[in-house]
């Protein structure tokens, strides 16, 4: 074995950030190592068997990232992406009769009404002429931070710029101080649909009641709910992270597991590498970087143990440890039955569109909130009265080809979520929800009960609880705060995420170290090929990447004074 390797750029995890700037920049022409700890790639975009037949997705299931330029610019199609259009079809036959919006309330099923459905197409881009959706999520999402020198105002931000141009009569400078109900409450008119599009938000992103957060809030409801209309990728979306990864790997890209990294070498201020630690499985424990070293590890452990104290002014670090996590995590549960479960009789007429309960009123939502985010202990709340959110096998995959479950006369359900507090900051310490899983199980079975039947023996064959613990924090680059990485409130967001100085994803006095994980780069987890696509932006300015004619920046992408654009032909900028 040789003993020196070097390839023009190291990633440190093999999550998806990692691999996402992995296939653009092995696409650009680089040579590209990345190094993951865990014995498979894929971070959060996993799938799992408990037993024969069984097939669940324990972390990621919704499709956010149907926007993104990825799509076209790696070419994914040709990687083997390939789509289930199950949920769209549904969607389509509640179109059909005429575009009922179904919410499930304690009270029963409550329709959302003309007004709301078209304050929300309007505020989505969907009725314009023609429909500006794709760019408004692009905007929000697919655009990396302006410099720092530009000043970010109702004039300067995309999504805003979007809206001026596109729906003068909503844009409004208060669309910056708004929260989602703000919003709603000037569109649309049923308290259920929006208490709905809050929860969804908060699962998503932005809460719906965080302050000045209302269009990236918004934006993440109809990313999964509406542009995709619930379309997942053939094999979930680990089937996705597949295309991925074998993008990556076609364009060039080593991808090494069970390589745990010890520590990012810096020498005279330049990141130069990478120190394995003693128990990886590759000979080679240090792998030099030419070009780049790329973190796609959490931003904590990035700073306090990849980079360490030494090299990094102590003020940053604590700034960065003191970042919050407290947006929030779920408890996924999953059901195996022996017959399909069935809505009551009070929710039946609401059993194509109502996934989530209860969705009475945003005193509910807050006491959820207050429960997660203030007392941070188990749930309080009856579970009659605790919201939950109902992503079923039975409405995103086509059984006659796409079926979850293949065991002979069983049906499943996976997953059915509901916010719990992260680990890190329950009240009763890390490991209280473990401690309480049978108590836990026993919780969410009887809320989601409250609107399905057929969750009791002898027809349940088994439920399988994911706690925070099992389905987050065993990928060893998550963190609580929701699946997006850490807050997304508004000063963790765009230009100031997770920090200003870190915004551009660049690391403060280290030349040639980058941040791409989701709780270091903007916009976060979800919205699939974002990080990575942001960041290439970054590259190119700094001369490290030279993409082909395949490449296009965001047009909202201001170039940084003294940098190459990133804007094909434009070269180095000089005023």
């Amino acid at each position: 074995m040789s003993t020196e390797e070097r390839y023009d750029i190291v990633i440190v995890g093999a999550g998806h950030n990692g691999t996402t700037t992995a296939a653009y920049l092995a696409k650009s022409g680089l040579s590209v190592c990345v190094l993951e700890e865990r014995p498979e790639c894929g971070g959060a975009q996993e799938n799992a068997d408990p037993i024969a037949g069984v097939h669940i997705s324990p972390h990621a299931v919704a499709l956010y990232g149907g926007a993104a330029p990825g799509w076209e610019q790696l070419e994914l199609w040709r990687h083997g992406a390939r789509f289930d259009w199950a949920a769209q079809k549904r969607a389509g036959e509640a179109l059909s009769k005429g575009g009922r919006f179904d919410l499930l309330t304690t009270d029963g099923v409550v329709q959302a009404t003309q007004k709301d459905l078209e304050g929300w197409l309007k505020l989505s881009g969907m009725l314009g002429q023609p429909p500006f959706i794709q760019e408004l999520l692009r905007a929000t999402f697919w655009c990396p931070p302006h410099p720092p020198d530009v000043e970010v105002n109702e004039h300067t931000v995309p999504f805003m710029q979007v809206y001026k141009e596109r729906l003068p009569e909503v844009w409004t400078p208060e669309l910056l101080e708004w929260d989602q109900f703000d919003l709603m409450d000037e569109h649309m008119e049923t308290e259920p649909f929006k208490v709905f599009q809050a929860y969804i938000a908060w699962m998503s992103g932005a809460a719906g009641h965080f302050e000045g957060q209302a269009i990236p809030a918004f934006e993440s409801v109809i990313a999964s709910v509406l542009y995709t209309l619930g379309a997942v990728p053939m094999g979930a979306i680990h089937g996705y992270y597949h295309a991925l990864f074998r993008c990556a790997v076609a364009h060039g890209a080593v991808f090494r597991t069970c390589c745990p990294v010890d520590k990012i070498i810096i020498r005279n201020g330049r990141a130069v590498g990478v120190q394995l630690r003693d128990n990886a499985v590759w000979g080679n424990k240090v792998i030099w970087a030419d070009k780049a070293v790329i973190s796609g590890t959490e931003i904590k452990q990035t700073f306090n143990k990849l980079i360490g104290p030494q090299c990094v002014d102590p003020a940053l670090t604590q700034r960065v440890n003191d970042l919050s996590l407290k947006g929030g995590t779920l408890y996924a549960s999953t059901y195996l039955t022996r017959e399909p479960v069935r809505y009551r009789d009070k929710f039946k007429e609401g059993e194509v569109s109502g996934v989530c309960y209860p969705m009475d009123s945003r005193e509910i939502y807050y006491e959820h909130v207050a429960d997660c985010m203030g007392i941070q202990g188990n749930p309080t709340i009856p579970p009659e009265r605790y919201m939950w959110l109902w992503a079923g096998s039975s409405r995103i995959f086509t059984p006659e080809f796409h079926s979850q479950c293949t065991r002979p006369g069983m049906f499943l359900e996976s997953s059915i979520v509901g916010y719990v507090p992260p680990p890190e900051y329950h009240v009763d310490g890390p490991d209280a929800i473990n401690k309480e899983k049978a108590k836990m199980d026993t919780y969410m079975r009887e809320a989601f009960a409250t609107v399905v039947e057929g969750l009791e023996e002898p027809n349940l064959v088994h439920q399988w609880g994911l706690t925070p613990w099992e389905q987050e924090f065993r990928n060893t680059g998550m963190l609580g705060g929701t699946w997006y990485g850490i807050r997304q409130c508004r000063d963790q967001w765009w230009n100031e995420r997770p920090l200003p100085e870190l915004a551009r994803y660049r690391v403060p006095g280290i030349d040639g170290l980058y941040l791409c994980h989701q709780s270091a780069a903007h916009p976060g987890g979800l919205c699939l090929m974002a990080v990575g696509y942001n960041l290439m932006h970054i590259l190119i300015e700094d001369g490290i990447a030279e993409p082909g004619d395949w490449w296009y920046p965001s047009p909202w992408y201001i170039p940084e004074r003294g940098k190459i654009s990133a804007v094909p032909h434009m070269g180095k900028i000089t005023a």
